[in-house]
């Protein structure tokens, strides 16, 4: 089996391709031949050690997967043959930068067939962060007004689509290029944070999500009509923040995104009925991995990035 690990050798930081066993399945678990990884931000954070559940590289990176089933032992949820994608094991090491990935059978969901293994692998962590952002935090329902911050990353633009399944009038913020590319998903309004003040041109809004932190966050209390909530992915940690937000009567709630079985499958049901879908801007061969990150650490980015197997 072939992983990746990332190794600091008192310079450059280096991503190598080494041998390990085979994993074993436990009894509820399933062993999974990989086809596609997704990758997302936070791995630079994991290969700069942050974490401390995971500890310090060399360690193998990877959390989003899809692939088809190869053991399914003693779980009835899976058989052999079967398609399956999921984010096993956050926020401990899935370690799914391998050919074969053991993984929790209730942290898999069955492929929808319209999506393909690349796409399928571009969307647990972020549809997971995006729904329970706004469905189990924000609780946004039908003629809600919601704001999304950092729309034309991966959470982002997943987050447009489900709020409007939701029902929801649905506001983004956006510069340049990206503007264009966030309408495609469904948003109602776009503003141009590279011209405009979202803070002026936007009010009564009943929950933000927010992937940017800093003082996108701050600013958006001025949005919030009473009673309102902020959502945020990345200041959840912020305490002064979140008691300038209490004060204000408005609700201050950061997220850790946590597998969910039931969210997933409510993913899948959004993609099976047409209403989601998930824009991948480049894959890479998993002997490109190193490449793949260099894009990843650059920002910016529309979507996600995949590996291929």
């Amino acid at each position: 089996m072939r992983v990746i690990t990332q190794r600091t050798l008192g310079g450059p930081e280096v991503l190598t391709i080494v041998d390990a066993p085979e994993p074993q399945p436990l009894p509820t678990e399933v062993l999974v031949r990989v086809k596609a990884i997704g990758l997302n931000p936070l791995e630079a954070r994991l290969r700069a050690g942050e974490f401390s559940l995971i500890g310090q590289p060399p360690f193998v990176l990877g959390r989003d997967i899809s692939g088809v089933v190869e053991q399914a032992p003693q779980t009835w949820r899976f058989r052999p043959g079967d398609e399956v994608f999921g984010m096993p094991l956050f926020p401990r090491a899935a370690s799914a930068y391998a050919e074969v990935v053991s993984a929790p059978a209730l942290h898999l969901a069955r492929k929808p067939s319209s999506l393909s293994h690349v796409e399928a692998s571009a969307l647990p962590i972020v549809g997971l962060t995006a729904w329970q952002g706004l469905v189990d935090l924000g609780g946004v329902t039908e003629g809600d007004r919601v704001l999304v911050h950092g729309c034309g990353g991966g959470v982002g633009h997943v987050a447009i689509q489900i709020a409007k399944a939701l029902g929801a009038h649905v506001i983004v913020t956006a510069g340049g290029t990206k503007r264009t590319f966030v309408e495609g998903f469904g948003a109602d309004e776009a503003i141009d944070y590279t011209a405009a003040d979202f803070t002026e041109a936007v009010r009564d809004v009943d929950v933000v999500l927010d992937t940017i932190g800093g003082d996108t966050v701050e600013r958006s209390l001025e949005v919030l009509r009473p009673g309102g909530h902020l959502v945020t992915a990345v200041a959840e940690e912020n305490s002064e923040l979140i008691g300038n937000y209490e004060a204000a009567g408005i609700r201050f709630s950061g997220i850790a995104v946590d597998p969910d079985p039931v969210a997933l499958r409510s993913l899948v049901d959004l993609v099976e009925q047409g209403r989601l879908r998930v824009h991948v801007q480049e894959t890479f061969p998993f002997e490109r991995v190193a490449d793949a990150h260099r894009l990843l650490d650059g920002g910016h980015l529309q979507g996600k990035l995949v590996l291929t197997l």
